[in-house]
This record gives C-alpha cells, sequence and structure tokens, in this order.
C-alpha cells in the first residue's frame, strides 16, 4: 500500500502540495486527475523518493521513500515524465543494467528479461540501441525497465503519452493483469476514457490538494454530472470555468 498523510511542499516560498492525504490500497488502481501545475509529478515524485517532502509521512509497502530509498526501490517501479533511455545500450543491455541493479542476476535475472519482453512485446527492439527510437517505444521500454523487478507498487506519469492505439492497449491490459495480482497502482492522466477503464478511484487534485475523491461513478453522482470529464472540471474549477465560458471577469 501507497499511503501519504499530511504532506506538504513548497518551491521558493509557493505552495505545491497542501496537506495531501490519501491511500493506494493492494490490487487497486487509483488515477490522479488535475491540470497541468497542480502538483501531481511533484507528488509522485516524492512517493518515489526523487523530492522530499517538507512534512507529513510517505510509506510504500511501510518504507519511507527518503528514509530508506533501498527499501522503496526494490518495492516500487517508476514511469516518470522523463524516460531517462542510455541511448548507446540496446534495449536488452539498459533492462539488463537496471534489474542488475535491483540484485537480479543469474537465471532469475534471464527469466526476468525474457517474461518483460514478452510481456510488453519487445522481441523486434531487443537488440536495438534506443537511439533514435520513437516517442512511444521510448515509453514501452521505460515502463518495461519499471517492471523488470516485479515490484508490489507501481507509479507513472500519464504513462501513455506518445503511444499508439496498439501499444496503449497492451499498457492498459498490463496494468489490470497487475492489479489482478495484487499491485498497487497510482497513474495520472489527462484521458477521461482510460480513467474510467482502469481506474478503482480517481483523485481530483487543484492547486496542490484533494478536492474530490472516489470511484468514477461516485464523482459523477457527487457533482451531478453525467460524465467524468464534467466531473472533473466541476471538481478542479468550481465556478471559474463557468464564469470563464460566458465571459465573466475570473
Amino acid at each position: 500500500m501507497i499511503i501519504l498523510e499530511g504532506v506538504n511542499k513548497q518551491f521558493s516560498g509557493n505552495t505545491v502540495l497542501h496537506n495531501l492525504q490519501f491511500s493506494v490500497p493492494d490490487g487497486r488502481i487509483t488515477a490522479l486527475l488535475g491540470a497541468n501545475g497542480t502538483g501531481k509529478t511533484t507528488c509522485l515524485r516524492i512517493i518515489a523518493g526523487l523530492l522530499k517532502a517538507d512534512s507529513g509521512n510517505v510509506s510504500v509497502g511501510g518504507f519511507d521513500p527518503y528514509k530508506n530509498p533501498k527499501g522503496v526501490r526494490q518495492q516500487l517501479g517508476i514511469v516518470g515524465d522523463r524516460e531517462g533511455l542510455y541511448e548507446r545500450l540496446t534495449v536488452a543491455e539498459y533492462l539488463s543494467f537496471f534489474a542488475g541493479a535491483q540484485g537480479l542476476a543469474g537465471a532469475e535475472l534471464e527469466r526476468a528479461l525474457q517474461s518483460v519482453r514478452d510481456e510488453l512485446e519487445l522481441s523486434s527492439l531487443w537488440n536495438r540501441r534506443t537511439k533514435g527510437f520513437s516517442q512511444g517505444e521510448r515509453m514501452k521500454v521505460s515502463l518495461a525497465r519499471a517492471l523488470v523487478h516485479r515490484p508490489r507498487h507501481l507509479v507513472l506519469d500519464e504513462p501513455t503519452r506518445g503511444l499508439d492505439v496498439l501499444a496503449a492497449r497492451l499498457l492498459r491490459k498490463t496494468l489490470l493483469r497487475l492489479r489482478e495480482e495484487g499491485t498497487a497502482i497510482l497513474f495520472s492522466s489527462h484521458i477521461m476514457a482510460e480513467v474510467l477503464e482502469l481506474s478503482d478511484e480517481v483523485l481530483v487534485m487543484a492547486e496542490g490538494a484533494i478536492v474530490g475523491s472516489g470511484a468514477p461513478i461516485e464523482l459523477m453522482r457527487q457533482t451531478g454530472c453525467e460524465n467524468l470529464e464534467d466531473s472533473f472540471v466541476k471538481l478542479a474549477y468550481g465556478n471559474l470555468a463557468e464564469r470563464s465560458k460566458y465571459g465573466e471577469p475570473a
């Protein structure tokens, strides 16, 4: 389980996260929705241990990402907003490096590499250097890096960006399978159809705080809206969007 309790973060005196509090249970998919600049990526980076919260508590499988980064890395797979590929390495070499950094070796390493290659249909890319890969190919390799050590927790920042239809379908299928295997999954997205298909719970962020949470159907019921997009706009922007629509000053 991923748990955040009273998490706050400022940059240069500006509040980015304010009293952020939620949990992502094992075997569930949670979607994080919010406009650009609302703190989603900062939240995900704090969970991954890439940033330190100013205050509050964060737990990934019982480990604090800042106090015990090694324990978290063993349990967590991350697909961030940058792929971070090593362009001189082939896909096989790149994934071998990261799997080895997680302590996999010998036959266990070979099984992990074969499994992720087959699951994500990477055979045609396997012995190619990643330099010159398309955005979709880069994202698939980034996902493979996150999954190669079989983490119990998965954090993804807009994972389908740049993917073609077939690759996006494969990603969704993979996430649903991982949920059935008990993985706790947190992902951010701007694609409402994707959120509806995947998420057990939706968290709506605005100005660094959670302003709404629940299953998609619950959010629609709470807001009196007929679709998730309208519910999101109502929760995240309130009456501001309505006033702007009619040309009234915000």
